[in-house]
């Protein structure tokens, strides 16, 4: 991005465009240690409380570095990198990372290697960046006692605790509350989309124990699935981000309940979150026309989910341990004998903010570019 300077006015340009900086979100800026706090980054002055009337008095360019004096009298000299980096919108550590769509023949999964100095290391760092490029990462090796996933989860940001509690044991058991603890094939699908007002994005599980010879675990890159919805089927791509359903979970304890999309756009009409479960969903009473346009075009983009097309398998070890976004990945497993042994994992959940927080903090401290 280029800057100029004319008559004590700033200028960026965006390509061809031209546009004068206001001086006064200039002013809120400034760095200086009278004016920021070092340690937190926050200001130690209150930008509402200041009259609008800041300008610029005197401005320049010197290298890197654009030196501005305002009429309040503070000077201030700013980075033009970290200028450019705000003023581009849509530039952030998050965004810029390229989402890679994938089908079944993707091949291109790697595996990370936990040690004990995983927490604040490059291969953490590359390991978010690989979870927000696919949708998922596999660590391998991760200690399997003391609940350890949840130590894991805590690395990152904070474990979201819900009504499963902090963590949660999926095997098979008497009496379940939820079909995760058969040992029956779970057709794809994305967790808690009944919970209001949103699902964790993120799910975490921990396979500590599997020596059946089924139940793999099962993924689909929903954001493929649902492009390819768009490209086929617009009409019922269309009727699907615009009709909510129920969503609908109960326990002994509890009920709880929400209604969506199963295809969710964000403010820019761009694709934000896909949910699927309809063992859980309930659907509106609308005129008989568009319910058989809902559930032709439910039933299309189920046909879609389970097949084998889009849906990749592998089996998790003991050690193993995968993060996936529930916002963008559906995912399975396949049935297995509990007579030839146990199936054990442990899962919990974390939030976007806990992904991106740990993402900023390890490009910030190991000066990745």
């Amino acid at each position: 991005m280029k800057f100029e300077v004319s008559s004590n006015k700033i200028f960026s340009f965006i390509g061809s465009n031209k546009e004068e900086i206001h001086p006064f979100w200039l002013r809120e800026r400034v760095s200086e240690k009278e004016y920021l706090d070092e340690g937190t980054q926050q200001r130690l002055f209150d930008p509402s409380s200041m009259k609008q009337t800041v300008e610029i008095v005197n401005a320049e360019i010197n290298g890197e570095f654009l030196k501005v004096k305002f009429n309040d009298g503070v000077d201030s000299k700013f980075e033009i990198k970290k200028l450019s980096d705000e003023l581009s919108l849509n530039s952030n550590e998050i965004i810029d990372i390229e989402k890679v769509k994938w089908k079944s023949d993707f091949k291109n999964i790697k595996n990370f290697k936990f040690s004990d100095k995983f927490a604040d290391s490059n291969e953490m760092l590359n390991l978010l960046i690989n979870f927000y490029k696919y949708g998922f990462v596999v660590i391998q090796d991760v200690p399997t006692n003391n609940n350890f996933l949840v130590k894991f989860g805590n690395m990152i940001g904070s474990v979201k605790r819900t009504n499963f509690g902090e963590y949660f044991n999926v095997k098979s058991k008497p009496n379940p509350n939820d079909l995760a603890y058969t040992a029956l094939s779970l057709s794809p699908h994305t967790d808690n989309p009944y919970r209001n007002p949103f699902p964790p994005c993120i799910q975490i599980l921990h396979c500590i124990e599997n020596d059946v010879k089924g139940g793999h675990s099962t993924l689909v890159d929903g954001f493929t699935v649902t492009e390819d919805l768009k490209k086929e089927f617009k009409e019922y791509y269309d009727i699907l981000t615009k009709i909510k359903v129920k969503f609908k979970f109960i326990d002994k304890d509890v009920v709880l309940e929400n209604w969506s999309e199963l295809i969710q756009l964000d403010e820019n009409h761009e694709l934000k979150q896909v949910k699927f479960s309809p063992r859980l969903d309930f659907v509106p009473i609308l005129d008989k026309e568009e319910l058989d346009l809902y559930y032709n075009a439910r039933n299309k983009i189920s046909e879609m989910y389970n097949s084998d097309k889009y849906r990749i398998e592998f089996k998790l070890m003991p050690g193993d341990l995968m993060m996936m976004d529930n916002y963008r990945l559906l995912h399975g497993r396949t049935s297995f004998d509990t007579n030839e042994g146990n199936r054990y994992l442990q899962g919990c959940y974390i939030d976007y903010d806990s992904t991106e927080g740990k993402l900023r903090h390890l490009k910030r401290k190991l000066k990745f570019k």
